[in-house]
């Protein structure tokens, strides 16, 4: 089957699984109401299907569109975006074992985020307050990376990683040592850096929104490149690949996604690792279906374990981080169980 075919195909049987996903998501929630119900709500919002008497409460017209539906918009695009930066990172870097927050994203973020809780400035700019922090300090984060990482003009891939493992632990220990330090809000900063989607709204959906839909062009413009870079940087080099570009738009673009995606979901691990690996065990290693049905696979991702954060322990809530570590570490650890027989074997 030719490429355009195969990616309209599996593009297609991802897109109905991510409805199909939606639709489970919306018709189940702590508040019990009955599934036609819910979707007479969502109806209605249609500008042609109005009736005249609709037989809810405001309240539970609140809960199903100001609530719901945001949440799941917001899963989708936290998704997306950290599936198609688990992709891009792992393109670039030539390594199955790297995710969103390999160069220190994460950790960078949280500090941000940890800062303006600790001296209580989270009314600064209103809500907005903790995302534009998070998404400042995760951004710099990963250009002081950048910088320590790059020699005469170059950025080897095992002194980016290093680097960014580095700034990753330090930067931790720093976020540790304010939750140690801070009383009133040390609840607030645990809750944010263990990850989840409660209390966001359709404003948080639309700030992620124009980075997630800038973000996919650009990674999937290199899809090409990264599938050259597979076979070493040097080969790529002289198939005509302009590797270090390649590098720095790919890696910034992915780092602005993920940055965007954690400013509002604060640290959800292991999707960008475990989705964009189980798209190339189904699809092969072809870049440019990878990034793609990555993007819709972090969206059916997130979407399934919000889903069960909010609703398996109801009426409390899981931290979205919480769970898919559950799902994501077992994975990381069958990952590099699997990756350390092919190298026996000689399959590197």
């Amino acid at each position: 089957m030719k490429l355009p075919l195969r990616v309209a195909a599996w593009s297609g049987a991802a897109l109905m699984l991510l409805t199909v996903s939606v639709v489970w998501s919306l018709s189940i929630g702590s508040a019990g109401m009955p599934v036609a119900k819910v979707w007479s709500i969502l109806i209605h919002q249609l500008p042609f299907f109005r009736s005249s008497e609709p037989d809810w409460t405001p309240l539970e017209e609140a809960i199903v569109t100001q609530v719901r539906l945001s949440r799941i918009v917001l899963a989708v695009l936290v998704g997306a975006c950290l599936g198609m930066a688990g992709a891009g990172f792992q393109g670039v870097l030539r390594n199955p074992l790297a995710d969103p927050y390999t160069l220190g994203v994460a950790s960078g973020s949280s500090v941000g985020a940890a800062l303006v809780m600790t001296f209580g400035l989270q009314a600064m700019i209103g809500m907005w307050t903790v995302p534009a922090a998070a998404f400042v300090s995760g951004l710099l984060t990963v250009l002081m990376v950048f910088v320590f990482a790059r020699s005469n003009g170059q950025m080897a891939v095992e002194t980016l990683i290093l680097t960014g493992v580095i700034f990753q632990a330090f930067l931790g220990a720093f976020v540790s040592l304010m939750i140690s330090m801070s009383d009133d809000e040390v609840n607030r900063i645990l809750f944010w850096v263990l990850g989840s989607l409660s209390k966001r709204t359709w404003d948080h959906a639309l700030l992620v929104l124009p980075f997630a839909a800038a973000g996919l062009p650009v990674i999937a413009a290199f899809a090409s490149a990264m599938n050259l870079m597979t076979l070493g940087e040097r080969h790529a080099a002289h198939l005509g690949v302009n590797v270090e570009r390649t590098k720095l738009f790919v890696l910034l673009a992915s780092t602005l996604v993920t940055a965007a995606a954690v400013s509002v979901s604060g640290v959800v691990g292991f999707v960008g690792l475990v989705v964009p690996h189980l798209i190339r065990l189904l699809v092969g290693p072809d870049y440019r279906l990878i990034v793609p049905l990555s993007v819709i696979g972090g969206g059916i991702y997130v979407v399934w374990a919000d889903t069960l954060a909010r609703t398996a322990l109801s009426p409390k809530e899981i931290p979205l981080g919480v769970l898919t570590a559950l799902v994501g570490a077992p994975f990381f650890a069958w990952l590099l169980k699997r990756r350390k027989a092919g190298l026996g074997r000689g399959d590197a």
